[in-house]
């Protein structure tokens, strides 16, 4: 049964059986999330975790791209009650959640898929956190979550270099679960739904509750460290440089300060 949110909060929910699929629908913005979608993915996890008759969730940016990350120019709106930064990010979820990645998942897009519980991706799949090159840090959760599902020099090469990272060492390393032939991420992703959904809700999230809270401990503490980040990145002159420079389509000069 296909069941659309408005258009305007960019995106859908699709239910069959008892999975959720949530798909991204901004394409002409590369799934770039601002304010509208924000509320539409919170809208769609509040959902899933309030329903009894659902059971797994996955989250998809459709055949071309998984998500761009936050909208430079919109800005993603304000943190949910809920998710938290995107309605995603800052969830304590109750249901198991897979993200199915096509194309490229960057900046706050990747964020999303470390925020996920699986993850299957296309061949043609990309991951990376470009915000080095814009003079800004990842303020939704990779600065604590990178090195939780990657080496931590992995980690640290992604978020210095804001190099990709491709899906074939993505799945070595551990962060990918599965990768498919490009398109076949979203089917990819309800074949571990189904599988999931055959076993027993209550041990499923009962098991979800207790790996979460023994991994997302020093959240707080996370989020307290990337709020400061923030702040100092937000008062210096290379993030405006950085941002100048996206708009502007060129080179940014930087100066260090």
């Amino acid at each position: 049964m296909s069941d659309p949110l408005p258009t305007s909060q960019r995106a859908t929910v699709e239910v069959r059986d008892h999975v959720m699929t949530i798909t991204m629908t901004r394409t002409d913005k590369r799934n770039a999330i601002d304010g509208e979608m924000t509320l539409a993915l919170d809208a769609a996890l509040n959902r899933l975790d309030d329903d009894p008759d659902l059971w797994v969730g996955i989250i998809t940016g459709g055949t071309q791209f998984f998500c761009a990350g936050t909208d430079m120019a919109a800005t993603s709106g304000p943190p949910t009650e809920r998710g938290g930064v995107y309605g995603v990010v800052g969830r304590t979820r109750r249901k198991p959640l897979i993200a199915a990645v096509e194309g490229f998942a960057y900046g706050g897009g990747f964020e999303v898929v470390m925020a996920c519980d699986m993850v299957v991706a296309a061949s043609d799949a990309r991951f990376g956190l470009p915000e080095v090159k814009r003079g800004l840090v990842a303020t939704s959760g990779a600065l604590f979550r990178a090195h939780r599902v990657l080496p931590l020099n992995v980690a640290k090469q992604l978020l210095l270099s804001g190099s990709d990272l491709l899906p074939e060492d993505a799945h070595r390393l551990g962060l990918v679960n599965e990768i498919t032939v490009p398109g076949a991420a979203l089917e990819g992703a309800r074949r571990w739904a189904t599988l999931i959904s055959a076993n027993s809700p209550v041990s499923v999230q009962q098991s979800l509750r207790v790996v979460d809270q023994l991994v997302s401990a020093t959240d707080e503490e996370g989020w307290a460290i990337t709020r400061d980040a923030r702040r100092v990145i937000g008062e210096s002159e290379d993030s405006k440089e950085g941002v100048a420079a996206f708009f502007e389509r060129r080179p940014p000069r930087w100066t260090g300060r």
